[in-house]
């Protein structure tokens, strides 16, 4: 028995993708896995509708769980509160019940200066970090309020530093900290837990950061490495809000 059986947890973004060496290649996939392990049926979200079939089968194949595949994009020019309402609706028909909600979704034009950013590239980032995870809050509060259940959602180092070309991401990641807090006090009287966590990914930009921000770099980033493969070395750091108290967390 772990400790989501027989819960129902709606992750955004969680298809499956894999690296190079095979291993889980995003962050949702990861989250769906642990989530599994817990026991928990899943309900993951994405816009590749092949990544969400592919995340199913292994979920369901090696944890023993339900999980409930629906494709859902939320972007400009639609009727994002229908597409989420949805997502929702087909939730409880199929479970009756939410518990957890992780709002991991999130797409950007990466690498583009504010003076180059579109406002089409600006709208893409907005609409499926922010906008996405105001919805899913909004339209799963109701249920979240019956479970007294929890929300994730996911900022980045983008925003707290100011990376280079990262404008839109940046803008996105940073509403939804503030988004956080203010859910956090209200919904602490609900029993609705209310996390937000900054995951930062050793990546080239993040070495690129580091070799021209020495000194920034040194104070911002405190944190062990997570994990060291073959292909790639994460590191990882979570500034955390939660009903009960704020905490920042290394």
């Amino acid at each position: 028995m772990g400790l989501f059986t027989g819960k129902t947890v709606i992750i955004t973004g969680g298809g499956k993708a894999t690296l190079k060496d095979g291993s889980a290649g995003s962050i949702g996939y990861g989250i769906d896995i642990a989530f599994a392990k817990e026991g928990a049926n899943l309900v993951i979200t994405g816009r590749n509708v092949a990544k969400l079939e592919a995340a199913k089968e292994s979920l369901e194949a090696g944890y023993g769980v339900k999980v409930l595949p629906v494709q859902a994009d939320v972007s400009a020019g639609q009727d994002n509160e229908a597409v989420v309402q949805n997502v929702i609706d087909k939730a409880i028909e199929e479970f009756g019940r939410i518990d957890a909600v992780v709002n991991n979704a999130q797409a950007s034009a990466s690498g583009v200066t504010i003076a180059d950013h579109t406002m089409d590239q600006f709208d893409l980032a907005i609409y499926s970090g922010l906008y996405a995870t105001y919805l899913y809050m909004q339209k799963a509060y109701p249920h979240l309020k019956e479970t007294k259940g929890s929300v994730v959602n996911f900022a980045s180092g983008a925003g707290l530093f100011g990376n280079y070309g990262q404008c839109s991401y940046a803008a996105a990641k940073e509403g939804i900290r503030g988004l956080t807090r203010v859910a956090a006090n209200e919904w602490g009287k609900d029993g609705i837990n209310v996390n937000i966590v900054c995951p930062l990914a050793w990546t080239a930009a993040l070495e690129n950061f580091q070799d021209a921000y020495p000194e920034a770099f040194k104070a911002n980033v405190h944190m062990p490495p997570a994990a060291t493969t073959a292909t790639s070395r994460r590191r990882s750091a979570a500034w955390s809000f939660s009903s009960a108290a704020p905490t920042l967390s290394t």
